[in-house]
């Protein structure tokens, strides 16, 4: 849930899915509970949020899956396969270190400096949240290697992890996605799982059939766009692009 600002803060879209996260929390059978994505979210992320049920309304729903999913992720990693390393990488406001403790589990949290410094400002502020709970991986991912900066946070590429990639792809130049990809699979244990989200490709080039498809596209674009993250890639098939 979040691609990366470059230059201040923690994007605007990470605000947004933190405030997706909260109200996802409170429903009568909630799939997760995030104690703290209302904090985090705030005024601004609400407001955000409220710019896109204009626009999608299921988008509560599918962002709730999405979290959902990648939670029992974590959860069939831990049990039943014993990983004993999940990695969150663009982890913006996540909070699956807090949220999914295990015994002898170290989530590492990798994201821009900036970010990340925005985050622990964020966190500090928070009732009861276990700042400790990951340990921080800074990364310009323009200029270092996330795998080399894991190894200096005491990260064991000997042992296997779960990589947990969500909100980013879409925001990404295919050659990103393609770099990042190759240097998981060559750096991380063969036993490494990496799930991750994309968007079709018609989505990202607003080229339904449907014209109220097209438009409700080509808004949700927009939106993210006019918050600085611009769609930048879609996929119908991504097998080739991991082949590869």
């Amino acid at each position: 849930d979040a691609s990366v600002d470059q230059t201040t803060a923690a994007s605007k879209t990470a605000l947004m899915v933190c405030a997706y996260r909260a109200r996802a929390s409170k429903w009568p059978k909630p799939l997760f509970v995030d104690p703290w994505s209302a904090q985090i979210a705030g005024s601004e992320g609400e407001a955000i949020a409220k710019r896109l049920d204009q626009i999608f309304p299921p988008f509560e729903k599918w962002l709730a899956l999405r979290v959902a999913y990648l939670d029992r992720m974590v959860g069939l990693a831990v049990d039943r396969l014993s990983f004993r390393q999940i990695v969150i990488l663009g982890a913006g406001y996540d909070t699956r270190a807090a949220r999914l403790p295990r015994a002898g589990v170290t989530f590492f949290e990798v994201d821009h400096p900036a970010t990340q410094a925005s985050k622990r400002e964020t966190l500090a502020r928070l009732d009861n949240y276990p700042a400790d709970a990951a340990r921080y991986v800074s990364c310009n991912f323009e200029r270092e290697d996330p795998i080399d900066r894991l190894g200096v946070s005491g990260f064991a590429t000997s042992q296997p992890a779960l990589v947990i990639w969500e909100g980013v792809v879409p925001y990404l130049t295919e050659p990103a996605i393609r770099a990042t990809a190759t240097r998981l699979a060559t750096g991380l244990h063969p036993r490494s799982l990496v799930a991750f989200d994309f968007v079709g490709k018609k989505f990202a080039e607003a080229s339904m059939r449907s014209e109220a498809a097209r438009e409700a596209a080509s808004a949700q674009r927009a939106l993210v766009a006019d918050l600085g993250e611009p769609v930048r890639y879609g996929s119908d098939d991504i097998l080739p692009l991991l082949f590869d």
